[in-house]
This record gives structure tokens, sequence and C-alpha cells, in this order.
């Protein structure tokens, strides 16, 4: 059965003073930090899987420094109540379906506020470099010679599947694990139980993923779990089998944000015990 938790978490920082170490641009090896220069900068900053905190030392000292946030859809919003007075925020979500902005209006936001001397925080959900679009922000930064730092954050495809007791690899269960959406050709990946699979982004093609993985030779019966709304009050985790996933899903309403986790590691989470084994019409290519 699905089941719901309310995860121990830090709470998010108090302290909204700025910290005394130095801004991107004054860092000896920042484009754009030389005589004449601009002197507005942008740090693209992983704000962690859910919870305001998990965020790391760095990402939140330069909140405390920034002059403008430009926050993301999965960012936790929470630290955003811990901004210095008249720091400006400016919401540039990218829901499915619903994109506030485009990421081209993005990128060229992010270079014309550093190029007014603005110090910029690009908060992002996760990490910024791992489906978070951070690598194409940074370039356009560096194109423009603008100083840019890149801050890591904790991306769900780790931790969301810990928050529900699933280690990605583990010995003698799994020696690997690969990170990708649903809108990718999965049946590229290693088909084994003993291999991890991580899907994020991958709840509307549910059925489609389960489809493809079948297709390219993944046992029915490999363990599955999804973990909707990673570190947050209400996350709620549902445990079943890969031949039945999307109808189990179905039947929950799972909706997104959610992890998707796929093979033998799933055995090991507290919530297999629960998990949901149906004798319904498993997965097929369409006739």
């Amino acid at each position: 059965m699905a089941r719901e938790i309310s995860p121990d978490t830090p709470a998010a920082s108090e302290s909204s003073a700025a910290p005394s170490v130095p801004s991107p641009s004054a860092s000896p090896s920042a484009p754009g930090s030389g005589p004449g220069q601009p002197t507005g900068w942008v740090a693209l900053v992983g704000g962690g899987p859910g919870s305001s905190g998990l965020i790391t030392a760095r990402g939140l000292e330069l909140l405390g420094q920034a002059d403008t946030v430009v926050v993301d859809a999965l960012a936790p919003r929470d630290l955003l109540e811990d901004l210095r007075p008249g720091t400006e925020v400016i919401d540039a979500s990218k829901r499915r379906g619903l994109h506030v902005m485009s990421q081209e209006e993005i990128d060229a936001l992010l270079v014309d506020l550093a190029r007014r001397g603005k110090g910029v925080v690009r908060l992002k959900g996760g990490d910024p470099y791992v489906l978070g679009r951070g690598g194409e922000e940074a370039a356009a930064c560096r194109g423009a010679g603008v100083a840019v730092e890149v801050v890591p954050g904790i991306t769900s495809a780790i931790a969301v599947p810990a928050a529900a007791g699933i280690p990605v690899t583990h010995r003698g269960l799994s020696r690997g694990f690969s990170v990708i959406t649903a809108h990718s050709d999965l049946g590229v990946l290693p088909q084994r139980r003993d291999h991890t699979l991580i899907l994020l982004m991958g709840v509307s093609r549910l059925r489609d993923s389960v489809t493809s993985l079948l297709e390219a030779g993944s046992d029915p019966a490999t363990p599955a779990a999804i973990i909707e709304r990673g570190y947050h009050p209400d996350q709620r985790v549902t445990t079943t089998e890969l031949r039945c996933l999307a109808d189990v899903a179905t039947r929950y309403g799972v909706t997104a944000p959610a992890v998707i986790v796929i093979g033998d590691v799933v055995t090991l989470s507290p919530y297999w015990a629960d998990r949901v084994v149906e004798e319904t019409r498993p997965a097929s290519p369409a006739a």
C-alpha cells in the first residue's frame, strides 16, 4: 500500500546576515573580475532535494549576499523568507505545460542582471548540473564575460531514494546506477536488476517507460518504488514490481514531483513490506 511519512529534517537557517566570504566576482579565477569589468556576478546554487535545511553552507552564504534571486520551480521556497530586506525575487519556474519564461530568456536575464552590477543567485532544486540546465546557464554567463560560480546541491536522484530507505548502490544488490529522464531512450540502459535505474520527471510518461523497459528485456518482477514529494512533510512512498508499476501509480493517483527507482535495492526499503503487487495487465507493446 502507499504510505505517507513526515520525515525529520533540519530547519532552515533563520539568519539573513551577509557572510564575510567573498562573492564569486572576487575570486581570482572568476571571469569578468579584472579591472574595468562588471562587478556583478551569478551563482548557480543547488537548493537540494526538497527540505530547505539541505542546502549547502556556501549556497546559504550566497543567498545572503544576493541582490536578486531567480528561483526555479522545485527550489526550496522557504529559503526566500530569510533573504535580506530589499532582495528582488524573480520566478523562473518551468513546469510541464507552463513555463514562466523560456531557457533562452532565463540565460539572457542572468547576464543582464549581472551586467547591471547585481549579485544574482539562480536558486535551483537538487543540483544545478543534474538535469537542471545549469550547464547552459553557466555557458551563457561565461560567454558574456560574467563571473559565475556553480554551487553543488544534493541531487534528488540520490537523496530522495535515501529518504525512502533505498541506497542506489549496495554490496551484493547493485554495482551501479543510471539517472535519466523518462523522455530518453530507456532501452539503451542496462536491463539488469543489479543496476539501479532512477527516473526523474517520469510520472507523465510512466506507462511508456515501463513498456520500453519490458521490451528491452527487463525482468517484469523487478522491484520498483515511487517517492513523491521527497523530504516534504507529505512525502509518500509506493512500492511494487515493474510489470504493474504504471497501473499502481494510476490507482494511487501518483503526481509530480516524484522520483522512480527500479532495481533490487528497492527491497531494502522499509516500505517494501507494504508493496502493491497486483495481477493487473502488464505494460506491453500496442497490438
